[in-house]
C-alpha cells in the first residue's frame, strides 16, 4: 500500500483545525493494525489508492479534497473513512484516539476508575469442573433470566440444582474491559462474553430467501451473551410490566390474515404478583405510580428513579403539547447501594458491558449468587447442552453435555428446564428426536421453534439547541406508554422512551444524519458540536406473530460438538410495519414538542425479528394443538421437561421482555418446586 498517499487521504477524511485531526488523533496506528488483522480490507483500500493521481500527495489540499469528493461514492473510499472514524472515535486500545483526545474533544466523559478502557482485557474466570456425582434433582439448561431464577426458587426449596450454562463466569474485574468495537451493544468485529465467533455459526434464510452462514457477533445471527447472567450480565436493564391489554391481542384485535396472535393464557392479574416480586428479589428503580398501563399497584418499587438528564425535562414538556403521559423508566440498577452493592456510577458505558458498580442487577448477582450459597446448586460453566437424554417410552431422563474441553457428560434428574432462550432452547428440542417423536421434543404438532419474535424498535434522532446529556449512564429517563394500545386503525402499538448513554464511535455509525457526509470538516464539526445535542427516542413495538417466522436446525451445517446449528427464516407480518411505521412518527412528533430543531431517521423495513428480546418459540397455550407448552410451562407430554425463558411468550408485548422473563420464571420454578 503507498503509505504516502494513505496518510493524504487519512489528513482530508478529518482535518486538522484546532483540535488536531485523523493523524494527531492517532488514526494512522489504529489502520496499521487494522490491515494487518484484515488484509482483504487493505486490498481493497489499496486499489482505490492506486486510482487516485500519481501527483495526488503533491497537489493543493483543496485539490486533493476535490479528487476525493468525486470518489466518495466508492467502495474503498467510503470503508477507509468508516475506518479513519474507528480509530479517532473507538477506545484507545484500538490504536488510536491516544489518551481519549478525541473524546474529550465532543464532550464523552467514560467514568470508569481505570480509565477509558476499563480494567485490562481477560477472557473471564475459568470453566468449572466437572463434578464427579451427575444425579440430580433438577437439571437447568442456560444461566441466564430464567434458568436463573429457576435455580434460585428451586435450591431454595431443597432441591439439588445444576446449572448448566455455556458460557463463564464474568465480572467487571475480568470482563469489564471497554472495547467501542467488541461489544453487545457494537459488535462490528466481535463481542465480549460467549460463544466463541469460530464453531458456533447459525444459518439465516433472509426475506429474500438467500440462505447465508453467519458468526456470533453479526447482527443476523440474533445472538444473546453466553455468559452466566446471560444477557441480564451486559443488559440495559429496562424492567417493564406489560400492559394489560397486551396478554389479550387476539380478543381485542381479531387474528390478522396471515399471523398466529392469540391471547396469552394468562392475565395480568395473573402475573402481577410474580412482577412485584422479580422488583423486589432482583432489584429495580422506579416510580411505579406513574405507569398508567398497569393500573393501581400494591406495592411500589424498591427503589427510586435514577437521576434525570438534561433532556428529561425537555421531553416532559414535550409531552404536555402533546397531550400525552410520561413516566420514568423502570430499570433493574441501583438508584441506591442495596443488597450489599453500590448504586449505579453513572460510566458512558452502561449497555453491552458489566456493571462497574455491579449496580446493575442480574440473576448472576441475585438468584444465581442465592442459589450458590444454599449449598444446593452446582454451576457448571463452559458446558454446552447437546441433548436432552430420554428414555425407551421417549420420557426426559436427563441432559447429555459437553465440558470445556469437548468432553462429553450425561447429567441425570428427575426434572429439566430449558432456559437457554428462544433460538436456542427449541434447537436443542429438535435436535432431541425420539423414535415417539422424530419431529423433536414437544414437536407433534410442528410448532416448536415457530412464532419467533423479538422487537422492532422504531425512532427518531432530534438536534436540538442546547446540550441535551452529558454521557451520564445509562442515560434513558423518561417514556411513554400512551401509544401502547387504542392507535386508530392499528394492532396495538409501543412504549417510547429516550434512549441509553452512547459511546462517540456508534453515536458516528448510527446517529449522524443521512445527508450529512461521513468525512470531511463537516462530519467532525457535527461530532464536536452536537454529540451532546442530539438524542433519540425509541421502542419497542408489539409484534405480531407469524408461524413463518422460525427456528429449525441445519443438518448440513454443525457447530464443533458436531450439533446441527439453528436456522432463522421468515420476517415480520405487515401490521408490525404498520405500528412501526406509525411510532417512527410519533417519535419524531415528540421531538419536535420538545424543540428539537431538526429530527431525522429511517422507517422501518421487512426483516426477521429476533435478537435481544427473542421470544415466542415455544408458546405456552392451554391446547396442545396449538402450543408447545402449558400455562405451567410443561411441554407437552412430558410431565418432567419444562421451558423457562422468553421462548413461552405467545406475545412479547410492546415493552422490554425481561421482567415478564424472570416473573414467568418465579411462577414456573414455584409450580416445579410445589409439585415435583
Amino acid at each position: 500500500m503507498n503509505n504516502a498517499l494513505l496518510l493524504a487521504a487519512v489528513a482530508l477524511i478529518m482535518p486538522i483545525d484546532q483540535d488536531g485531526g485523523a493523524l494527531e488523533f492517532g488514526a494512522p496506528a489504529y489502520l496499521d493494525r487494522h490491515f494487518r488483522e484484515n488484509p482483504d480490507q487493505a486490498a481493497i483500500v489499496a486499489s482505490g489508492l492506486d486510482t487516485l493521481p500519481a501527483d495526488f500527495v503533491e497537489r493543493a489540499a483543496e485539490a486533493q479534497e476535490a479528487i476525493l469528493r468525486a470518489r466518495e461514492t466508492e467502495a474503498w473510499f467510503q470503508l477507509l473513512a468508516e475506518l479513519v472514524a474507528e480509530g479517532v472515535y473507538a477506545d484507545p486500545d484500538n490504536g488510536g484516539n491516544p489518551g481519549a483526545a478525541s473524546w474529550r474533544m465532543v464532550g464523552y466523559q467514560h467514568r470508569l476508575p481505570e480509565g477509558p478502557n476499563g480494567p485490562a482485557a481477560t477472557g473471564g474466570q475459568p470453566p468449572s469442573p466437572v463434578p464427579d456425582d451427575l444425579d440430580f434433582d433438577v437439571v437447568i439448561v442456560g444461566a441466564g433470566a430464567g434458568g436463573g431464577v429457576a435455580a434460585g426458587v428451586l435450591a431454595d426449596s431443597g432441591k439439588r440444582v445444576l446449572l448448566l450454562e455455556r458460557g463463564l463466569r464474568r465480572d467487571y474485574a475480568d470482563s469489564g474491559h471497554r472495547d467501542h468495537l467488541r461489544n453487545h451493544r457494537l459488535s462490528f468485529y466481535g463481542h465480549n462474553t460467549g460463544p466463541d465467533l469460530d464453531g458456533n455459526p447459525r444459518v439465516v434464510i433472509d426475506v429474500d430467501g438467500i440462505e447465508k452462514i453467519v458468526r456470533p457477533h453479526e447482527t443476523l445471527y440474533h445472538n444473546l451473551a453466553a455468559a452466566v447472567g446471560a444477557g441480564t450480565l451486559v443488559y440495559g436493564a429496562q424492567a417493564w410490566r406489560y400492559h394489560r391489554d397486551d396478554f389479550r391481542m387476539a380478543s381485542l384485535y381479531g387474528v390478522p390474515e396471515g399471523s398466529s396472535l392469540v391471547d396469552w393464557p394468562l392475565s395480568f392479574d395473573d402475573l402481577e404478583p410474580y412482577y412485584e416480586r422479580a422488583e423486589w428479589e432482583i432489584g429495580v428503580s422506579g416510580s411505579g405510580s406513574t405507569n398508567f398501563h398497569e393500573g393501581a399497584r400494591a406495592r411500589d418499587y424498591p427503589m427510586p428513579p435514577l437521576p434525570e438528564s438534561p433532556s428529561t425535562e425537555a421531553l416532559r414538556r414535550g409531552a404536555e403539547r402533546l397531550g400525552i403521559g410520561v413516566t420514568r423508566v423502570p430499570v433493574a440498577i441501583n438508584s441506591v447501594p442495596r443488597d450489599g452493592r453500590a448504586a449505579c456510577m453513572g460510566c458512558g458505558t452502561c449497555v453491552g458491558f458489566p456493571c462497574p458498580s455491579d449496580g446493575k442487577n442480574g440473576t448472576q448477582n441475585t438468584t444465581i449468587k442465592r442459589a450458590i450459597a444454599t449449598g444446593r446448586c452446582t454451576l457448571l460453566t463452559g458446558a454446552m447442552a447437546i441433548r436432552i437424554e430420554t428414555d425407551q417410552r421417549g420420557r426426559a431422563t436427563g441432559v447429555a453435555f459437553a465440558d470445556a474441553a469437548g468432553q462429553q457428560h450425561v447429567a441425570r434428574s428427575q426434572t429439566i428446564v430449558l432456559a437457554a432462550g428462544a433460538i436456542e432452547t427449541p434447537r436443542l428440542m429438535l435436535n432431541s428426536a425420539t423414535a415417539q417423536e422424530p419431529n423433536g421434543l414437544g414437536n407433534s404438532h410442528d410448532l416448536v421453534g415457530r412464532n419467533l419474535q423479538g422487537h422492532y424498535y422504531p425512532g427518531a434522532y432530534g438536534l436540538f439547541d442546547q446540550p441535551m446529556h452529558d454521557s451520564q449512564g445509562p442515560g434513558v429517563t423518561i417514556a411513554t406508554t400512551s401509544f401502547s394500545h387504542g392507535n386508530p386503525g392499528l394492532i396495538s402499538g409501543g412504549m417510547l422512551a429516550d434512549d441509553f448513554v452512547r459511546p462517540p464511535i456508534q453515536f458516528f455509525k448510527q446517529f449522524l444524519p443521512p445527508d450529512l457526509p461521513r468525512w470531511g470538516q463537516a462530519a467532525k464539526d457535527f461530532m464536536r458540536d452536537n454529540y451532546n445535542r442530539t438524542i433519540r427516542i425509541i421502542g419497542p413495538v408489539h409484534e405480531i406473530p407469524t408461524a413463518d417466522a422460525r427456528v429449525r436446525v441445519a443438518p448440513h451445517v454443525r457447530d464443533r460438538w458436531g450439533m446441527p446449528v439453528a436456522m432463522l427464516s421468515g420476517g415480520v407480518h405487515p401490521e408490525t410495519m404498520r405500528t412501526a411505521t406509525y411510532m417512527h412518527h410519533r417519535a419524531a412528533d415528540w421531538l419536535k414538542a420538545a424543540g428539537a430543531v431538526r429530527t431525522w431517521g429511517k422507517a422501518p423495513t421487512v426483516s426477521l425479528s429476533g435478537g435481544h428480546h427473542q421470544a415466542g418459540t415455544c408458546r405456552m397455550g392451554t391446547d396442545p394443538a396449538r402450543s408447545v407448552t402449558d400455562i405451567d410451562g410443561r411441554v407437552w407430554g412430558h410431565d418432567n421437561l419444562f421451558v423457562c425463558d422468553g421462548s413461552l411468550h405467545p406475545t412479547n408485548g410492546g415493552f422490554n421482555p425481561v421482567l415478564t422473563i424472570l416473573a414467568l420464571a418465579f411462577r414456573t420454578a414455584e409450580h416445579i418446586a410445589s409439585t415435583r
